[in-house]
């Protein structure tokens, strides 16, 4: 393999570690209590100082952030896939198709088996969408992308706060029902809880998908197109990478920071948070993401050097099999059928968990790529695709 290719995978890896482990900075709310808990530090009791910020702090440097950077990375990680698959004189779009597949297959067991917050299933059936789109001019796929991303969210505010929108508090109690049904089934039985998934929410996987359409595909298209243009190989000129870096990461957050001036001194109510994480953040999100990137496109070659740099990167070379393994550990801890740790913190306190989270990502994926090729389901996930067995471990290494 080129030193371009090997470096520009390398960068990859690295940024979707740093993301990987975001995530679980804004999907530990949801992990401790049911869904509302994710929009306010006020769920299931009125939160300390503390709590309030704490949250507002995941709201500027982690939630929609990395959520946006999972999905531009998922686009360019489609245009590699697609590459490789040419190279070995495989048909890319049907290869790519079938990968697809068994990604929703995996999200659909996720989200039945251990955590309704499963965005892989929407990866996947949106990954599908965007595939549709590869052949486009990349300049048209880039401008059109944006667009849609804009227009799209700005359509929802606007629905937000039109007459047909419900009034705040008919919303609050339509949350606050929503989450005692939740908190019943996160606190009950494990065979409960997949019959209830089942039976009341076999759709929610396809919903969910449906109505994230105009924030994910976007995202992937620009990933599509970033991995094209070479900006993850780092041919791009410095200077232009730090324009980016810089400018994207702080008009971000100034605007992200206008609305915690507001939300904070109100307390997140829930009602608004949703309308501001739903639409009104789009912008700050896309911004914040191109910043990250930036700055680790920047960072990378010396980053990757370091015993930091590498963890990162091997989490992220394992991120399959962190994001579900780390749903497998917190649904340990918090689940009725686990240890029944929901409802029991507060969000400052939610905080150690995500360390927690964060230390076995990093101290289990290096030495575990020390012995075999891939994570575990990165494994089953390729021998699926290519409906064989491929070599697991590396050679002259046990399989213990």
């Amino acid at each position: 393999m080129a030193e371009g290719a090997s470096e520009r995978i390398r960068t990859l890896d690295l940024i979707r570690g740093v993301a990987v482990l975001g995530i679980l900075a804004v999907n530990i709310a949801g992990f401790a209590g049911p869904s509302f808990a994710t929009l306010t530090p006020n769920y299931p009791a009125p939160g300390s100082s503390a709590d309030q910020w704490v949250f507002g702090a995941t709201i500027l440097l982690f939630e929609g952030k990395m959520r946006a950077l999972l999905s531009i990375l998922f686009g360019a990680g489609m245009v590699l896939f697609m590459d490789r698959a040419e190279a070995r004189g495989r048909d890319s779009g049907v290869h790519q198709a079938r990968r697809l597949g068994w990604l929703l297959l995996f999200g659909y067991l996720h989200f039945t088996l251990l955590w309704s917050g499963d965005i892989l299933f929407a990866y996947a059936f949106l990954g599908l969408v965007a595939l549709a789109l590869r052949h486009m001019d990349e300049r048209e796929l880039w401008w059109g992308a944006l667009a849609f991303y804009l227009l799209w969210h700005m359509a929802g505010a606007i629905i937000s706060f039109s007459p047909l929108a419900n009034a705040p508090g008919e919303i609050a109690r339509g949350l606050a029902d929503r989450a005692t049904q939740e908190a019943g089934v996160l606190t009950g039985g494990y065979g409960a809880m997949v019959l209830h998934r089942l039976t009341e929410q076999w759709f929610h996987p396809l919903d969910g998908g449906i109505s994230s359409l105009g924030e994910t595909v976007p995202l992937m298209a620009m990933g599509m197109v970033l991995q094209l243009r070479g900006f993850f190989s780092g041919v791009w000129p410095r200077a232009r990478v730090q324009t980016i870096a810089v400018w994207c990461s702080a008009s971000g957050a100034i605007l992200t920071l206008a609305f915690l001036g507001w939300a904070l001194p109100h307390r997140f109510p829930a009602p608004v948070v949703l309308d501001y994480m739903l639409y009104w953040s789009a912008l700050p999100h896309l911004l914040m993401a191109l910043g990250y990137a930036a700055v680790l496109v920047l960072v990378s070659p010396r980053l990757g050097e370091i015993w930091l740099g590498r963890r990162l990167g091997a989490a992220g070379r394992m991120a399959f099999s962190n994001y579900l393994g780390t749903s497998l550990v917190m649904c340990l801890l918090f689940n009725g059928w686990g240890l029944g740790l929901a409802l029991r913190f507060g969000t400052a306190e939610l905080f150690g968990f995500v360390l927690l989270g964060w230390a076995l990502m990093l101290g289990w994926s290096e030495p575990w790529l020390r012995h075999f090729r891939q994570g575990p389901l990165e494994w089953a996930w390729r021998s699926l695709t290519e409906w064989q067995w491929l070599p697991f471990r590396r050679e002259g290494q046990l399989c213990l």
